[in-house]
């Protein structure tokens, strides 16, 4: 069976959805609580690609630190955003689920079943 992990912040609503919904279809996830245990640049990057997209798409632009970092200069490198995202984990987009080899984000949290379904 595959590694489920869920990088989670207990206090977001969507993130404690998304975890709920996970154990109700019978899954018990690893739990990373991501401002406390942020993740490494390679780790990030792992995720990034089992996402298919690129590291901006998981910047939350609505943190002070989005605008004080100024992460909104497109000409900043994945790398630049990477480290940003590690050294300011409130940065990054919630909740995300990961397996060995795939990852989605969790808004809303029904985009979880396709991934869950995939494991059975």
């Amino acid at each position: 069976m595959s590694e489920l992990i869920i990088y989670h912040n207990p206090r977001c609503s969507k993130s404690r959805a998304t975890l709920a919904l996970i154990e109700a279809q019978g899954h018990t996830p690893t739990i990373v609580e991501y401002l406390t245990t942020p993740p490494t640049v390679p780790e990030l990057q792992d995720i990034i690609k089992k996402l298919g997209i690129h590291p901006r798409n998981i910047l939350r632009t609505k943190e002070e630190e989005y605008k004080s970092l100024n992460l909104a200069d497109q000409s900043l490198s994945d790398e630049a955003i990477l480290a940003a995202i590690t050294e300011h984990p409130r940065l990054l987009e919630r909740p995300i689920v990961v397996t060995n080899n795939q990852a989605i984000i969790g808004r809303p949290p029904e985009n979880v079943l396709p991934l869950l379904a995939s494991l059975t």
